[in-house]
């Protein structure tokens, strides 16, 4: 068993392995808000259509599974594609912009003055030159996501501590040896911090797109059900998007794992 399995923590009189407390805490987090849901139902007695009951919306999701199903796949592959589009995008962004002073003066100023635009105000502008479709949702996943992506990692490769760069060269590296050997391992914190940051905001952006034109996806789905008064849809859509969100920052978060986990961040410590 390994050091991490054997590891404990304490709250409130109670000791987990640290794997099991990340399992049981988040369980007993939903529990509490579906708790506290089905007390504020029994109590104020809203209409079904302003608040239904989570047994209800259980309801629903067992009888609309399909329908669910099929509209969460349209917006996971959108999620999917728009967060690798970024990555293809941002990646060479940030080398550029930390590598050439010229290129950062030229590009940089422009990229933070794009993000002060709201994607939700440039959706039905893109749908116009774009047309309708899912390439539209892409296109704004992308445009709301890759933004971190350069951040992140711009902010890693230019963090990279002097000694190490110039032990590098004394070493007589190579510019593509560098960048493997000492820019890139230094930047890797910095950047899956980004990756988190863009896989959520690729799913943001994909129901953006669905809103303003699409007739497929969760995004679609929420719309329509809402125009229906069928809340209980609605709510059942909106568990499945939070869903998506979160095993896509979870599979991010095991890839970091798997790629850094000589990092301090990987060793459960508290700061």
């Amino acid at each position: 068993m390994s050091q991490t399995d054997v590891t404990m923590q304490q709250s409130g009189g109670v000791r987990f392995p640290v794997r099991m407390s990340r399992i049981v805490y988040p369980i007993l987090s939903l529990i509490v808000i579906i708790a506290l849901w089905q007390f504020v139902v029994s109590v104020l007695k809203p209409a079904p259509y302003l608040l239904p009951s989570p047994g209800s919306v259980a309801v629903t999701l067992v009888s609309q599974f399909p329908l669910l199903i099929y509209h969460s796949g349209i917006t996971a592959f959108e999620t999917l594609i728009a967060f690798l589009f970024s990555i293809v995008i941002a990646l060479p962004l940030a080398v550029m912009i930390a590598r050439f002073q010229w290129f950062e003066d030229a590009v940089y100023p422009l990229l933070v003055t794009s993000q002060a635009v709201p994607k939700v105000a440039l959706a039905p502008l893109i749908l116009v030159w774009l047309g309708f479709g899912l390439h539209t949702n892409i296109v704004v996943g992308v445009l709301m996501a890759f933004f971190p992506v350069v951040i992140s990692g711009v902010v890693g490769l230019k963090s990279v501590p002097e000694d190490m760069i110039f032990l590098g060269k004394t070493m007589g590296l190579s510019s593509a040896q560098m960048f493997r050997k000492i820019y890139l391992p230094h930047a890797l914190p910095s950047l899956f911090g980004g990756l988190k940051v863009c896989v959520t905001l690729a799913v943001v952006g994909a129901v953006v797109g669905e809103f303003v034109g699409s007739d497929r996806g969760l995004g679609y789905l929420i719309l329509l059900s809402s125009g229906q008064l069928q809340t209980a849809l609605m709510f059942a859509a909106l568990i499945l998007l939070v869903l998506i969100g979160v095993v896509s920052f979870a599979i991010v978060q095991m890839v970091e794992a798997r790629v850094m986990p000589w990092h301090r961040s990987q060793r459960n410590q508290g700061y």
